[in-house]
């Protein structure tokens, strides 16, 4: 069942992207629910630098995986992470930089607002 579709900031969910299609419910919002145990609700433009740090803890996002419909990642492309990984890249300096009107209300529970307002892409 998915969560209500609400943003860090307290507004609408904005949509995260959708070339390509992300989030958990591949519906191009950072929506979540009781399935996503991975709380994918972190809206971040992708960076090599981020790339390159999945890939070598375990999550290859940029190699294409045709057999499961999915194209890899480069950057510059939205993808909804992970919210443990994106606190994991910030402690090691290398997280993307995030769009707050499209990252969920659940991303609180583990990223405290100050540190993604640090790499807010939305912010006047």
């Amino acid at each position: 069942m998915m969560e209500a579709s609400i943003n860090v900031l307290g507004g609408p969910l904005e949509s995260c992207g959708t070339d390509p299609v992300t989030g958990f419910f591949r519906n191009g919002c950072c929506d979540t629910g009781t399935a996503d145990r991975g709380m994918h609700t972190v809206c971040a433009l992708m960076t090599a630098e981020f790339l390159a740090l999945s890939k070598y803890l375990g999550n290859d996002l940029s190699t294409p995986r045709p057999e499961f419909g999915f194209q890899g990642l480069k950057p510059g492309d939205r993808w909804c992470l992970c919210a443990g990984r994106f606190l994991q890249a910030h402690e090691e300096g290398a997280a993307p930089r995030v769009r707050l009107g499209a990252t969920h209300r659940r991303t609180l529970e583990v990223v405290p607002l100050e540190v993604l307002k640090l790499y807010a892409i939305d912010l006047a």
